[in-house]
């Protein structure tokens, strides 16, 4: 039958509702990109195994999460979860807690022993990596997948890199950490600890390796021109948080002035409260404008952390700072004010930003470095053929999921490169947007929140601040999602259909269309819950 006749029916939402009309429109499956998945800087397909976890099918849930990353309990606490902020659900009650259910899946993985599936496949090849943080493990995860034989050199004694060295404890219990790690490494992954690369040429011309992937974090921290005292005791922050992991924890006094707003001012202020201190941030501007996230400053209040907003630091003395009182003008920047005030203080901990040591790319030709930062193309590549960089190297956010991200990317490439080729990521489709969405069949089901530790025991030791979900909660946050965009097999479809025109395929297969009996009516796709069908043109 060429051209369907369209049967007599007004549904009210149709291009063809009178009788003897040809169908001018015919309704078609499609996929659509899931705003969750589309922010994720890990590339994570979110949708895709919170799909597997709403029916209890946990381990394969996990299995799906770590195709792109492989540090699910570790992201469960430290990411900011901005694929919460995209969420659809949050314009129907709250976002699902996306955050909350990838580390579940990630506690369950260590409690259980999930493991990796073992590599087989041996490319020949021997790829450096520099710097064993979260997009060195990354990458090197996704190269030894990739069939590669992947060895990482390490400056510090131990994994981890800023997860471990600029994270607190009580935000990333370490027994976490190590087990993720150690997931990674029984790939066969070779590691070299307390080997620092001085020139990387040098290094892969020693070593043999056919590319390199460099991901040196921020671990040196930036000064400010304060005048001080000889006695004055001034440190940087994040040498505070890295002494924090030996033996000898830093002796910074019971008065602690952190001079800085963002993550790693809360995070050291944190850490001094816990160690029996009395902190205070300085901040030059007020809260609103303040880096840090608003959760991370609020945990901070609770604990009984003190912040002067509108200030900054005119001078650091043996045993007092002095502070001066700033004013927003009519742009919203800080202006001096004149007026002065004095803090007692035992030190002063500058948390002001940190920067990479690049000494590891001197001589190198063809490298272009601008403001501390390693240029690289959209691959990843530097200048230099076969040297490939992410993480806090190169022009982006500085945080875990990134860095993550950066290295999944990075391997993808270098895989490419190695074979000769050039590595193309696969088209993605049209963002599934709420207005999109028949929300009339979604129940309401409010947001499981995290139960979090008394005040108490906050202040006074370094246990986790957050807990986890249970089994139960996590099930049935999963089972908020909304599938936006994507089929979940509803039976809408086959419910509306005035003309019996959709097949059902079977359990997991989804539907088809008979357009030899479907006359282009639209209800189909006015009542698909999740966007999964759209009206096309009939192609007469």
């Amino acid at each position: 039958m060429d051209k369907p006749f369209a049967i007599t029916l007004d549904p009210g939402s149709s291009l063809a509702n009178h009788t003897g009309s040809w169908r001018t429109e015919r309704p078609v499956y499609v996929d659509r990109l899931p705003p969750c998945n589309k922010q994720c800087p890990a590339g994570e397909d979110i949708q895709g195994w919170l799909y597997h976890a709403e029916f209890g099918d946990y381990k394969k849930a996990w299995e799906h999460l770590t195709i792109d990353n492989p540090f699910p309990a570790v992201m469960g606490r430290v990411c900011y979860h901005s694929c919460e902020g995209a969420c659809n659900r949050g314009k129907l009650d709250e976002a699902v807690g996306i955050n909350s259910v990838e580390r579940f899946l990630g506690d369950e993985a260590i409690k259980l022993g999930w493991q990796f599936t073992p590599v087989e496949r041996d490319t020949g090849k021997h790829i450096l990596i520099v710097g064993a943080g979260p997009s060195g493990m990354s990458a090197a995860y996704h190269l030894r997948r990739f069939g590669h034989r992947v060895t990482i050199y390490e400056a510090g004694p131990l994994l981890g890199g800023m997860m471990r060295f600029g994270i607190p404890k009580y935000r990333l219990p370490r027994d976490v950490l190590d087990a993720e790690i150690k997931r990674i490494l029984d790939l066969g992954i070779e590691v070299k600890l307390n080997t620092k690369v001085d020139h990387i040429l040098e290094s892969m011309k020693e070593g043999k390796f056919d590319a390199a992937f460099l991901a040196v974090g921020a671990h040196i921290g930036k000064r400010a021109t304060i005048p001080a005292g000889d006695a004055a005791k001034i440190v940087d922050a994040i040498s505070v948080l890295r002494s924090m992991e030996g033996e000898e924890k830093p002796m910074l006094g019971r008065r602690v002035i952190v001079y800085g707003g963002g993550n790693t001012a809360i995070d050291v202020a944190r850490t001094a409260k816990r160690m029996g201190a009395e902190p205070i941030i300085i901040y030059r501007r007020t809260r609103e404008k303040m880096p840090a996230h608003d959760f991370e400053v609020e945990e901070a209040l609770q604990e009984g952390v003190m912040v002067k907003w509108l200030s900054t630091i005119k001078q650091a003395g043996e045993s007092s700072i002095t502070i001066e009182k700033m004013t927003l003008d009519d742009k919203g920047s800080p202006q001096p004010t004149g007026e002065f005030e004095t803090i007692e203080a035992d030190s002063l901990v500058l948390a002001l930003g940190q920067d990479v040591d690049l000494g590891l790319l001197n001589n190198v030709p063809g490298l272009e470095v601008s403001n501390g930062i390693v240029q690289v193309n959209s691959n990843m590549m530097t200048g230099y053929s076969g040297i490939f960089a992410g993480g806090d190297m190169v022009p982006a956010d500085r945080n875990v999921t990134v860095a993550i991200g950066h290295g999944k990317k990075a391997a993808r490439n270098i895989d490419a490169w190695l074979s000769g080729v050039t590595y193309t990521p696969a088209s993605k489709h049209e963002l599934a947007s709420f207005e999109r969405l028949n929300t009339w069949y979604y129940a309401d089901a409010p947001k499981t929140i995290r139960p979090m530790l008394d005040i108490i025991r906050r202040q006074s030791t370094f246990d986790e601040v957050q807990g986890g979900l249970d089994e139960t909660n996590a099930l049935f946050e999963a089972r908020r999602c909304l599938s936006c965009g994507n089929c979940f097999e509803c039976d809408n479809c086959y419910g509306v259909c005035p003309d019996n025109a959709v097949l059902k395929l079977g359990s997991g297969m989804r539907f088809e269309f008979k357009y030899d009996y479907c006359k282009g009516c639209g209800i189909c796709a006015s009542e698909c819950p999740c966007g999964a069908i759209k009206m096309e043109a009939e192609n007469i």
